[in-house]
Protein backbone atom coordinates (compact mmCIF):
# COMPACT_ATOMS: atom_id res chain seq x y z
CA UNK A 1 0.00 0.00 0.00
CA UNK A 2 2.83 2.36 0.68
CA UNK A 3 4.65 1.96 -2.33
CA UNK A 4 1.33 1.68 -4.66
CA UNK A 5 0.23 5.22 -2.47
CA UNK A 6 3.97 6.70 -2.49
CA UNK A 7 4.14 6.80 1.18
CA UNK A 8 6.92 6.07 3.30
CA UNK A 9 7.18 1.99 4.24
CA UNK A 10 7.05 1.50 7.83
CA UNK A 11 10.17 0.14 9.17
CA UNK A 12 9.52 -0.17 12.91
CA UNK A 13 6.67 -1.59 14.81
CA UNK A 14 6.35 -1.59 18.50
CA UNK A 15 4.88 -4.68 20.27
CA UNK A 16 4.65 -6.48 23.33
CA UNK A 17 6.27 -9.50 23.20
CA UNK A 18 8.40 -11.25 26.24
CA UNK A 19 8.57 -14.94 26.98
CA UNK A 20 5.14 -15.24 28.76
CA UNK A 21 3.10 -12.99 26.00
CA UNK A 22 4.39 -14.22 22.26
CA UNK A 23 1.53 -13.90 20.21
CA UNK A 24 3.26 -11.90 17.85
CA UNK A 25 5.01 -14.81 16.89
CA UNK A 26 1.69 -15.84 14.92
CA UNK A 27 1.48 -13.13 12.32
CA UNK A 28 3.70 -9.86 13.26
CA UNK A 29 7.38 -11.54 13.57
CA UNK A 30 7.07 -13.88 10.61
CA UNK A 31 5.30 -10.40 8.54
CA UNK A 32 8.14 -7.80 9.95
CA UNK A 33 10.61 -10.81 8.80
CA UNK A 34 9.44 -10.86 5.07
CA UNK A 35 8.72 -7.26 4.90
CA UNK A 36 12.10 -6.26 6.73
CA UNK A 37 10.35 -4.33 9.38
CA UNK A 38 12.17 -4.18 12.64
CA UNK A 39 10.20 -5.17 15.88
CA UNK A 40 10.96 -3.18 19.17
CA UNK A 41 9.16 -4.86 21.52
CA UNK A 42 7.79 -3.32 24.87
CA UNK A 43 7.02 -5.12 27.99
CA UNK A 44 10.06 -7.39 28.05
CA UNK A 45 9.57 -8.35 31.31
CA UNK A 46 6.04 -8.66 31.96
CA UNK A 47 5.61 -5.45 34.38
CA UNK A 48 8.46 -7.39 36.68
CA UNK A 49 6.62 -10.96 36.21
CA UNK A 50 9.88 -12.17 34.52
CA UNK A 51 12.31 -10.53 36.84
CA UNK A 52 11.07 -12.06 39.95
CA UNK A 53 9.88 -15.66 41.51
CA UNK A 54 6.35 -16.38 41.46
CA UNK A 55 4.39 -15.21 44.16
CA UNK A 56 6.93 -12.46 44.90
CA UNK A 57 4.50 -9.77 43.85
CA UNK A 58 5.24 -7.64 47.24
CA UNK A 59 6.76 -4.69 44.77
CA UNK A 60 4.95 -1.10 45.14
CA UNK A 61 4.01 -1.97 40.79
CA UNK A 62 2.52 -5.45 41.34
CA UNK A 63 0.09 -3.92 44.04
CA UNK A 64 -0.45 -0.41 42.19
CA UNK A 65 -0.18 -0.76 38.13
CA UNK A 66 -4.01 -1.69 37.33
CA UNK A 67 -2.90 -2.13 33.46
CA UNK A 68 -0.21 -4.81 33.95
CA UNK A 69 -2.91 -6.32 36.45
CA UNK A 70 -5.11 -6.51 33.46
CA UNK A 71 -2.55 -7.75 30.73
CA UNK A 72 -1.58 -10.76 32.76
CA UNK A 73 -3.10 -11.90 36.02
CA UNK A 74 -6.15 -13.61 34.30
CA UNK A 75 -2.91 -15.99 32.50
CA UNK A 76 -1.10 -16.08 36.05
CA UNK A 77 -1.50 -19.94 36.35
CA UNK A 78 -0.17 -20.36 32.79
CA UNK A 79 2.50 -18.44 32.94
CA UNK A 80 3.92 -19.62 36.32
CA UNK A 81 5.21 -22.77 34.71
CA UNK A 82 7.62 -20.24 32.46
CA UNK A 83 8.68 -18.17 35.30
CA UNK A 84 9.69 -20.88 37.19
CA UNK A 85 11.98 -22.45 34.25
CA UNK A 86 13.12 -18.90 33.74
CA UNK A 87 14.51 -18.62 37.53
CA UNK A 88 15.75 -22.31 37.29
CA UNK A 89 18.19 -21.03 33.90
CA UNK A 90 18.89 -17.93 36.36
CA UNK A 91 20.23 -20.37 38.79
CA UNK A 92 22.38 -22.61 36.51
CA UNK A 93 23.80 -19.76 35.01
CA UNK A 94 23.92 -17.55 38.45
CA UNK A 95 22.40 -14.59 36.98
CA UNK A 96 19.54 -12.72 37.30
CA UNK A 97 15.50 -13.72 36.28
CA UNK A 98 16.25 -10.38 34.64
CA UNK A 99 19.26 -11.63 32.99
CA UNK A 100 17.73 -14.66 31.22
CA UNK A 101 14.43 -13.46 30.19
CA UNK A 102 16.57 -10.35 28.45
CA UNK A 103 18.79 -12.80 27.05
CA UNK A 104 15.55 -14.99 25.64
CA UNK A 105 14.50 -11.74 24.00
CA UNK A 106 18.00 -10.74 22.35
CA UNK A 107 17.38 -14.26 20.45
CA UNK A 108 14.29 -12.84 18.80
CA UNK A 109 15.20 -9.03 18.31
CA UNK A 110 17.65 -6.59 18.69
CA UNK A 111 16.44 -3.78 20.65
CA UNK A 112 13.98 -4.64 23.07
CA UNK A 113 12.68 -1.47 25.44
CA UNK A 114 13.59 -2.11 29.23
CA UNK A 115 11.55 0.34 30.98
CA UNK A 116 14.17 0.56 33.90
CA UNK A 117 13.62 3.22 36.84
CA UNK A 118 16.26 2.03 38.77
CA UNK A 119 20.32 1.37 38.44
CA UNK A 120 20.10 -2.36 38.76
CA UNK A 121 17.35 -2.21 35.66
CA UNK A 122 20.10 -0.95 33.54
CA UNK A 123 22.61 -3.29 34.65
CA UNK A 124 20.36 -6.68 34.30
CA UNK A 125 19.88 -5.29 31.16
CA UNK A 126 23.47 -4.88 30.36
CA UNK A 127 24.30 -8.31 31.62
CA UNK A 128 21.93 -9.73 29.14
CA UNK A 129 23.72 -8.92 26.73
CA UNK A 130 26.63 -11.25 27.70
CA UNK A 131 24.68 -14.19 28.40
CA UNK A 132 23.84 -17.01 25.57
CA UNK A 133 21.25 -19.31 26.35
CA UNK A 134 21.96 -22.83 24.48
CA UNK A 135 19.47 -24.60 22.28
CA UNK A 136 18.34 -26.18 25.13
CA UNK A 137 17.67 -23.59 27.14
CA UNK A 138 15.58 -21.56 24.80
CA UNK A 139 13.55 -24.43 23.82
CA UNK A 140 13.16 -25.43 27.40
CA UNK A 141 11.73 -21.81 28.02
CA UNK A 142 9.46 -21.74 25.27
CA UNK A 143 7.77 -25.25 25.87
CA UNK A 144 5.23 -24.22 28.66
CA UNK A 145 3.75 -21.44 26.32
CA UNK A 146 0.24 -21.34 25.38
CA UNK A 147 -1.80 -19.32 23.60
CA UNK A 148 -2.99 -15.95 25.39
CA UNK A 149 -6.13 -13.99 24.50
CA UNK A 150 -5.20 -10.31 23.18
CA UNK A 151 -5.23 -7.56 25.78
CA UNK A 152 -5.42 -3.68 25.36
CA UNK A 153 -5.64 -1.72 21.82
CA UNK A 154 -5.63 -4.72 19.40
CA UNK A 155 -8.24 -6.60 21.28
CA UNK A 156 -10.95 -3.70 20.87
CA UNK A 157 -9.35 -2.94 17.67
CA UNK A 158 -12.41 -4.70 15.87
CA UNK A 159 -15.82 -2.60 14.78
CA UNK A 160 -17.80 -5.05 16.96
CA UNK A 161 -15.96 -3.24 19.99
CA UNK A 162 -16.71 0.59 18.19
CA UNK A 163 -18.69 1.27 21.36
CA UNK A 164 -17.26 -0.38 23.79
CA UNK A 165 -15.25 1.31 27.10
CA UNK A 166 -11.64 1.22 25.62
CA UNK A 167 -8.32 1.31 27.31
CA UNK A 168 -7.06 4.15 24.82
CA UNK A 169 -8.73 7.27 23.67
CA UNK A 170 -8.71 9.82 20.99
CA UNK A 171 -9.32 12.53 23.51
CA UNK A 172 -11.62 15.22 21.73
CA UNK A 173 -10.41 13.74 18.29
CA UNK A 174 -13.82 13.20 16.16
CA UNK A 175 -13.51 10.53 13.45
CA UNK A 176 -14.79 12.22 10.39
CA UNK A 177 -16.92 9.53 8.00
CA UNK A 178 -16.15 8.60 4.33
Amino acid sequence: MADKEGFERFVSIQGHYNLIFREEEREMVPYCEEENIALTPYSALASGRLSRKSGESNTKRAKEDSYAKFKYDSTATADSAIISRVEEIADKYNVSMTEVSLAWLLTKVTSPVVGATKLHHIEGAVKAVELELSEEDILYLEEPYVPHPLAGVMAQNKKSDANAKHVWTTGDQKIKEG
